[in-house]
């Protein structure tokens, strides 16, 4: 669970109901972060009330401080849970690129490679 997560409201009264969604979600995405930075992950999570033209009422923006990187997602929609959903899907997406991006993953790939190459080594 992330600890460190700041919920400000613009504009928008945040309840006790919806800080406690956000803070379900926002604080699940630990699980795509590699171990070394599950200690010093922050989120930030502003949530907006706007007027647009195409009926969109709610917008919620996540900024994920990670080492070496800010991860940041925002989309807007009529319902602001369904906008910290769509938010924590898109996120989501972004920390398993950067957990790809650093982690080292050399230990059973080099045993696989050492397999085929002494299977090949017979052959000959």
């Amino acid at each position: 669970m992330i600890q460190s997560i700041v919920i400000t409201g613009v504009k928008y009264d945040v309840d006790e109901r919806t800080k406690r969604y956000v803070t379900r979600k926002i604080g699940s995405l630990d699980r795509f972060l590699p171990r070394h930075a599950r200690k010093s992950v922050t989120a930030e999570v502003k949530l907006k009330e706007v007027n647009r033209d195409h009926g969109n009422k709610y917008e919620a923006e996540v900024i994920l401080h990670v080492p070496e990187k800010q991860l940041t997602a925002k989309d807007s929609t009529v319902n602001m849970m369904a906008a910290v959903d769509i938010v924590e899907a898109k996120i989501a997406q972004q920390l398993k690129k950067y957990k790809d991006k650093h982690l080292v993953q050399t230990g059973r790939t080099r045993a696989i490679l050492s397999h085929f190459k002494r299977s090949y080594a017979r052959e000959q």
